[in-house]
Parts: structure tokens; C-alpha cells; sequence
């Protein structure tokens, strides 16, 4: 029997189990809507039951898709959003929710209610700091954990362990409890680097110095490199999921992370990529959000930007990590906020499409005559920080801003709002380019994968605002990969990440830029940097 290598991926959204062969061929593919409640503003939130359960039906739904049985399976990477998971000392759910709903344990990646924790453990200067990109984000773990402490003691008391989300499902599947490199070192402020430690008076600093006791058993006593065998699948586990007990699991990874891994080491030109070249590559991987990862092989400080992190993606190299906090879901919210997107959702429906199908062919119908598409939101401009932004300038706080709206409430005026938002998230990753061009990056191509990039219009703005090659993946479902990379690794079918994923992924399509729209995005990108500046002295004036 062949062997297949599985995937599970939780995202935001939905769990998605992909199976995969030795030469990363996608064999069959499993999706699983997962629940989000959100009690108060800013505040989100999951169950990991809820979770759990998902994946066994999408890893179900896969097997039945490939034709394959449970013995086929040889080995398992999970992957999953940087959400904060909190359980008891039986492993029982203990919620992080102001309503006390018992399954509502998780708070999610983008939940933002810990901004003002983030701020004073900013306050502090540490050096730790440093390798969060200077400034830390209320979307990583610290924060949400001091805010836990301070307005939930009960739950802060009950709680016998802190994960990160690809952290307990490899937990769950094994009952062995070792904490991923990827998770620690990004959202936890584990150092990586010199043999890898916390740091006691960072802890002592930021008024968690409990989570030092017992030698940090609450948030990770055992932290290893990702793809390194876990454990196997537990016979409760095994049962939960449809697999066979005892199938090696690896050390998880966050969802971005897996994206890189099941992007970044394609043969381009039919040449295998050395250290040197993976510097000038950039992993782009757009969905709810969007993560742009690049690696060095010394470190780079580049300030608003996260990282830099050793090994936390690609083994013995520093990553450093970029990003935007709303990128499809800021799409979806111009969609489905304007007067037409009721209208709109409906046709597609109908239709048997996509919203973003149906506003593409409005837009190639308006740009007809034009020298470039761009060029319809001449007059239109959007700052797209709705959500905050990530990177470079690392301020939750920041507001989205529309300008040049018209009278006019038109399916084409929704079509014109949506390029203007798309090319906006365009101007966001040319900001983050430039900043790790400040610090060394010579980035010449960008490998992109996520929803977003499934959009022709999402990647053609991309290629033409930041003047890269965009490299598509040719396994469209390029995290689902990385995390069989995982798998593979962990079932020694694979001695190393590293040649994983030089013999799973693959390159597909390439979109150069258009020479012609250039001057234009020059000018439009001026645009996108006054719109900062101008919500900054709106803000002074208002003080």
C-alpha cells in the first residue's frame, strides 16, 4: 500500500484536511466549518471541542475523497491559527469568555481585547522585546494572558495549561505535551537562539513571574523544532479522528508558517533554492489576514516587523514576519457592507460563482479603453488599517479611511471600492517590503498562496504595486502542504524539513508586473502614506 502523508489545517473559519504523496500530490481533501463567538466588541473567540470534532469529519471527508483507509496513513502535521487554547488539569475546556460559556476556551488569533495589556508590557523596554519587532501585538499570547490574570483570576487560577493551537491538537492526538519552536519563539516570547530559554525577569517584568513556576510547566517544559516526531496517535485519538493508532504525529506549526513551508523551497527555473536565494524570496500567504514571511541567515531587526525568530520556520535560518490583521476579511466587510452586496451575494448564488467573480467581470467591463485596469481608482483611495495595523507600524489603534466617495450607490461604485481596497492591502506589503529593504532584504519574488491569491485581481495588484514576480504555488493548497511536510517528516519517510519540502513543492503559475501601471502605483503609494499622516494630525487635532 502507498503511503499518504496528512495535513490538518485550522484556520479561522473552517478545518480543512488535505492527504498528500511522497512528490506532494494532493490526493483527496476534506473542509469542516468551525464556530466563532464574539460576546463584545474586539473580543473573539472558539471552542477547541469544537475544533477537535471538525477535524475528525474534514480527515473523514479526505479519506473518503482519496479512496484510502486509515492504514494508509503515515504520518500527521497539524497546523492551526496562533490562538490561545486554556484547559484544566484533566484537560477540560476552561473558558476565557466574560460569559462564562464553559466550551468557549480559545481565544482566537485577531481577538484584539488585550491592547492595553500589550501597551504596558511595551512600557517595559525589555530586551526580549527586541525579537518581537520592538513592539509586541495584542494578537499574541503575553498580552491575552495578562488580561486573563487580571479579569478572569477564577479561570486564570483553574487553568493547568496555557497552548498555542497547533500545540494542543498535536497534544490531543498524543497526550504528549512538547510545545512547537514556531509557536513559542513567534507568539510567546520563547529565545530560540543559544539552546533556546525563557527569560525569568521578562516574566518577573511584565507581572506573569507565576508562569515560571515549576519550570514553566503551564506554557512548555519540552519545546522542539517542528516535524520532529511528537508520539502517535493515542487509541482515544485515533477513534476521535478515523486514523490508526500509533501514526506518527510532528511538531506542529502556525497556519502562515505552514504556508511558507509549502511554498518557499520550489525549484524556480529548475534550480533548488541554497540559503542565498531564500533570502530574496518572500512567502505571501493571504486569507482572513495576511502573513509575508522571509528568512536570513543572520538576524535582522527591522523595527514594526516581528521577529526576527531562529528556526521558526525554515531549520538553522531567522525569520522575520510581516503583516496585515484584516486582508480577506477587510474585502468581505467592503462587499457585504455596501447597500449592493445583499444583491450582489444573491446573483453570485444563483450563478453558481463568487462575489469576486462577478465584480472582476464588472471591472474588466469599466477598465475597456483604459491603459491599465488600475488606473479606475484614480480618484478613489483607501487606508486599509480597519482592523489596526500589524506591519511596519505596529499601532492596533490605527482606523481604516476612505476617500472619494461619490453620490452613488451602483454595483459599479461597490466594483471601483473593491479594486481600491484590494490595491490598498497591495500598498500595505510594498510598506513592508520597504522596511525590510531598510534592513538588507533584496526580495526579487514573492510565493503566494491563501484564498486571497485564488483572486486573478488580488495577485495581478500585488505584482504591479510591488514591481515582484508573484509565483503561484502549483499545489493551490499550499498549507494543507506544509503541514504534510510535517507528517512526512515526522513518519521518516523525510530525514529534514528542509529536503521535504524540496521534493513536495512544486511552482506553478508566474505574474510579472505591468510595466505600464508603474507611475501610476509610484503616485497611488504617495497616496497610501499621506492617508497615515493625515489620520495621525486628525488625531492631534482632536486631542
Amino acid at each position: 500500500m502507498s503511503q499518504a502523508f496528512l495535513g490538518v489545517d485550522v484556520g479561522t473559519g473552517s478545518v480543512r484536511a488535505g492527504l498528500f504523496d511522497a512528490g506532494g500530490r494532493r490526493l483527496g481533501q476534506g473542509v469542516e466549518e468551525i464556530r466563532l463567538w464574539r460576546p463584545e466588541e474586539d473580543f473573539v473567540e472558539q471552542s477547541s471541542e469544537d475544533i477537535w470534532q471538525a477535524a475528525g469529519r474534514a480527515i473523514a471527508a479526505a479519506l473518503a475523497q482519496a479512496s484510502l483507509s486509515a492504514e494508509a496513513v503515515a504520518g500527521i502535521g497539524f497546523d492551526a491559527t496562533c490562538s490561545l487554547v486554556v484547559l484544566d488539569e484533566n484537560d477540560a475546556p476552561v473558558s476565557v469568555s466574560p460569559s462564562g460559556a464553559a466550551e468557549q476556551n480559545v481565544i482566537v488569533w485577531m481577538d484584539h481585547r488585550a491592547i492595553a495589556e500589550a501597551e504596558r508590557i511595551n512600557a517595559t523596554g525589555h530586551e526580549v522585546l527586541r525579537y518581537v519587532g520592538g513592539i509586541i501585538s495584542p494578537e499574541m499570547q503575553m498580552p491575552k494572558l495578562a488580561w486573563l490574570k487580571q479579569h478572569l483570576p477564577k479561570a486564570w487560577t483553574r487553568a493547568a495549561r496555557f497552548l498555542d493551537l497547533p500545540d494542543f491538537l498535536s497534544y490531543r492526538a498524543t497526550g504528549v505535551d512538547v510545545r512547537s519552536l514556531c509557536t513559542t519563539v513567534c507568539k510567546w516570547t520563547y529565545l530560540g537562539h543559544d539552546g533556546g530559554r525563557w527569560s525569568d525577569d521578562f516574566f518577573q517584568a511584565i507581572g506573569l513571574e507565576d508562569l515560571a513556576q515549576d519550570d514553566y510547566r503551564r506554557i512548555g517544559q519540552k519545546i522542539r523544532p517542528m516535524g520532529e516526531r511528537v508520539g502517535g496517535l493515542t487509541e482515544k485519538s485515533a477513534r476521535e479522528l478515523g486514523l490508526r493508532a500509533g501514526t506518527p504525529v510532528g511538531v506542529g506549526i502556525i497556519d502562515a508558517h505552514a504556508g511558507g513551508l509549502g511554498m518557499l523551497g520550489a525549484r524556480l527555473s529548475d534550480v533548488a533554492p541554497d540559503e542565498a536565494v531564500l533570502e530574496q524570496r518572500l512567502a505571501l500567504i493571504g486569507g482572513t489576514s495576511t502573513c509575508h514571511m522571509a528568512v536570513s541567515r543572520q538576524p535582522r531587526f527591522v523595527p514594526g516587523v516581528w521577529g526576527p525568530y531562529y528556526s521558526a520556520m525554515v531549520p538553522g535560518m531567522w525569520l522575520t514576519e510581516g503583516g496585515q490583521s484584516a486582508t480577506g476579511a477587510l474585502i468581505d466587510h467592503v462587499i457585504h457592507s455596501h447597500v449592493r452586496g445583499v444583491e450582489l451575494s444573491a446573483q453570485a448564488k444563483s450563478a453558481g460563482t463568487t462575489e469576486y467573480a462577478l465584480l472582476n467581470q464588472i471591472l474588466e467591463r469599466m477598465s475597456a479603453g483604459l491603459e491599465h485596469p488600475a488606473r479606475l481608482t484614480a480618484e478613489l483611495h483607501v487606508h486599509p488599517d480597519f482592523h489596526g495595523n500589524r506591519s511596519p507600524r505596529a499601532d492596533p489603534t490605527l482606523r481604516g479611511m476612505i476617500s472619494g466617495l461619490k453620490l452613488t450607490d451602483s454595483v459599479e461604485s461597490l466594483a471601483l471600492l473593491y479594486l481600491a481596497t484590494i490595491q490598498a492591502i497591495a500598498h500595505g506589503t510594498r510598506h513592508i517590503l520597504s522596511a525590510l529593504s531598510e534592513q538588507g532584504y533584496d526580495i526579487q519574488v514573492i510565493l503566494a498562496c491563501g484564498g486571497d491569491t485564488k483572486n486573478p485581481v488580488f495577485v495581478r495588484e500585488h505584482a504591479d504595486v510591488t514591481g515582484c514576480r508573484i509565483v503561484l504555488p502549483d499545489e493551490s493548497e499550499a498549507v494543507l502542504l506544509g503541514s504534510a511536510v510535517l507528517g512526512a517528516v515526522a513518519s521518516g519517510a523525510y530525514p529534514s524539513v528542509v529536503s521535504a519540502m524540496g521534493a513536495m513543492s512544486h511552482a506553478g503559475r508566474v505574474v510579472e508586473p505591468t510595466e505600464k501601471s508603474r507611475s501610476f502605483h509610484d503616485k497611488k503609494h504617495q497616496v497610501f502614506l499621506r492617508m497615515h499622516a493625515d489620520q495621525m494630525a486628525y488625531r492631534k487635532l482632536m486631542q
